[in-house]
């Protein structure tokens, strides 16, 4: 076995002598066995492994962040990479995944059936969703197991209730092991170093010196989407904003271009006691380097729950600007703190609301 791990004989008597020796249990013979069907009979052991992605967001989107990096650097000497790809109006950013897959099928129009039966042809190995219960997914072709293991990871912070989902790609910090788990249809795979990979964006200008440097008062900033900013997430911001003299707070979101929704925030924050001069609100900027040159204006990221940040809180950290979260009670809540745990960054997570200083 160490001269040759691929020799399938070798492996099995290894395995038979395992039962003549008492220092093995049976626990350790079974390892083995599991060990021996993983390198010698799991589907596709005597070929290129094949791995299907299926997601809506092939194109210039969030999602592509974290999946670009891993498809261009699959080893295309284990992995076929195929693409399935819910996306009604291609992009560039289309083209470029397509350029990273071996194989690609547009499954606009495709009825369930129909693209169980396509992933079969295609004798998919292992089948990736990266939609969940989000806008266009396709994870009702799931359901009848069109590969032999199936797994979700990225594109939905949660369980997808499936019981014909295997896997969950998540990590330690994300998901602690615990009751939690008894609360997803899928086995927790949690990986090591955290579960994200930014791909950072090209247009990215240089990291900026912090506005207060220059005009003295802080301003604090977030990018998400306002579905995240719920009551409870204004009324932490408001006490910070409250605490923290002359400080300001930019809110960026395509929503903003709205009058009325503009009013909804100005007089959530007023009935917490904070003027409307000290908010400033940006809508969608058409350029990525335009959204991206926008975090030159904010010194400190704030990152809402229970729904986290992700994408918007990468972004904030790669153009050096400091993010605090709080440390949630679900994967959606603790992506700020798996993001800040991976880059050593631990004492900008808070544990609660009240917490105002961890030296």
């Amino acid at each position: 076995m160490e001269l040759d791990h691929g020799d399938a004989a070798a492996h099995s008597n290894l395995i038979f002598y395992m039962n003549c020796d008492a220092g093995f249990t049976q626990a350790d013979i079974y390892a083995e066995s599991r060990r021996w069907e993983a390198a010698h009979a799991a589907p596709g052991a005597d070929r290129t492994l094949r791995i299907g992605y299926v997601s809506p967001d092939f194109k210039r989107h969030s999602v592509g962040h974290f999946l670009a990096p891993l498809m261009a650097n699959h080893d295309r000497r284990q992995f076929e990479i195929h693409g399935y790809a819910e996306v009604v109006n291609p992009d560039t950013e289309t083209r470029r995944f397509q350029d990273l897959a071996d194989g690609w099928c547009s499954t606009v129009g495709m009825t369930t059936p129909a693209l169980a039966a396509r992933i079969r042809a295609d004798r998919i190995d292992i089948l990736v969703d990266l939609a969940g219960h989000t806008a266009d997914s396709r994870l009702a072709a799931f359901a009848g197991h069109p590969a032999p293991v199936q797994l979700a990871w990225l594109g939905y912070p949660n369980t997808t209730g499936l019981s014909a989902m295997d896997y969950r790609l998540t990590d330690a910090i994300a998901d602690p092991q615990g009751p939690g788990d008894a609360l997803h249809s899928e086995e927790l795979i949690r990986l090591a170093g955290g579960f994200l990979c930014f791909d950072t964006a090209l247009e990215a200008p240089p990291v900026a010196a912090a506005p207060a440097q220059a005009g003295g008062a802080v301003t604090f900033g977030s990018f998400n989407n306002l579905a995240k900013l719920t009551e409870t997430t204004v009324d932490a911001w408001a006490r910070i904003l409250a605490g923290a003299e002359d400080s300001r707070l930019l809110l960026k979101n395509r929503s903003l271009a709205d009058p009325e929704t503009r009013e909804r925030y100005r007089a959530l924050f007023a009935a917490r006691g904070v003027d409307g001069e000290r908010l400033e609100f940006h809508a969608w900027i058409v350029t990525p380097a335009g959204h991206l040159g926008a975090y030159e204006r904010i010194d400190i990221a704030l990152d809402p729950f229970p729904y986290n940040g992700t994408t918007t809180t990468c972004e904030a950290l790669w153009l050096g600007v400091p993010v605090i979260t709080l440390r949630g009670d679900r994967h959606a809540g603790r992506v700020g703190a798996s993001l800040l745990t991976t880059l050593g960054q631990e004492a900008l997570i808070a544990e609660t609301v009240d917490e105002r200083d961890r030296r």
